[in-house]
Order: structure tokens, then C-alpha cells, then sequence
């Protein structure tokens, strides 16, 4: 039984949401912050490499699954990626409230009403871990 609850651990990390009305509702009622990542998943290299080195780390998983909601606004160019109208829609809403110069990988932490706590413009110059530690120490600073 323990096997299964450490694979299911492993093979279920937190989720990423798209909905941010919805995020924001969770993180209220959980009593987290949220990770809004501004990406262009099939076009963006260095968007590509903040996900798979930083957003894809067991540290960061981590931290996810206990302190955040995490919603990825994502502006993929390849037809074979393109999202719903519903969901470009509500990316833009998002990219108009929190990104207005356009920036990819823009990241934010955020309250559960929304309001800003720290931005990350680009790929982070210091290591995952370092970024990751980083990150949980300002959400300790807001518990």
C-alpha cells in the first residue's frame, strides 16, 4: 500500500490550471498563493527551459502541491497547439491584466485576490534551486 500511494505521489503531481477565476476561488479556500506563468509552449526557447528546468523540478513539485494554485496562461503559435477561443480569450484577459509588454516567460506570484506579490520577467538568472528557494521563502513571508 505504501508503494502505491508513493507512485500515485509520483505519477499525480499538482496540476496547472487555465481558469484563473477558478484558481483564485482555490487558493481562497486553501489558503494558498498562485503561480501565474505567461508561456509560449511551442515557439518561446527559453519558456521551454524555465518549464522543464525550473516549473519541472521535484523541488518546485513540491512546493506546488503544498503552497500553490498554479495557472499557466500559455500562447502557442503552431496550429497543430492552438488552444480554444474560450481559452485565448481568457489568456488574453489575463496577458491584458498582467502582461501588457508582452513578455515570454513572464511569471507571477500572486494573492488569491489576485494582486501581485513578485514578478519574474524571462528566465531566471540564478539556478532551479535557488529560484525554488527563493520562492518559498516569500511564500513562508505571506502564511
Amino acid at each position: 500500500m505504501k508503494t502505491l500511494v508513493c507512485l500515485l505521489l509520483f505519477v499525480l503531481p499538482f496540476q496547472w490550471q487555465t481558469d484563473f477565476d477558478t484558481a483564485k476561488k482555490t487558493a481562497g479556500q486553501e489558503h494558498k498563493l498562485i503561480l501565474l506563468n505567461f508561456s509560449g509552449s511551442d515557439w518561446c526557447g527559453p519558456c521551454i527551459l524555465f518549464t522543464k528546468e525550473y516549473l519541472g523540478s521535484e523541488d518546485f513539485s513540491q512546493i506546488a502541491d503544498k503552497d500553490l494554485v498554479c495557472v499557466n496562461a500559455d500562447f502557442p503559435r503552431k496550429s497543430k497547439n492552438k488552444l480554444s477561443a474560450e481559452l485565448t480569450k481568457s489568456n488574453e484577459a489575463l496577458a491584458e491584466r498582467y502582461n501588457k509588454e508582452g513578455v515570454f516567460p513572464f511569471t507571477l506570484l500572486l494573492d488569491a485576490k489576485g494582486n501581485v506579490i513578485k514578478t519574474w520577467a524571462g528566465k531566471p538568472k540564478e539556478t532551479p534551486g535557488e529560484w525554488t528557494s527563493n520562492l518559498k521563502s516569500l511564500i513562508q513571508s505571506k502564511k
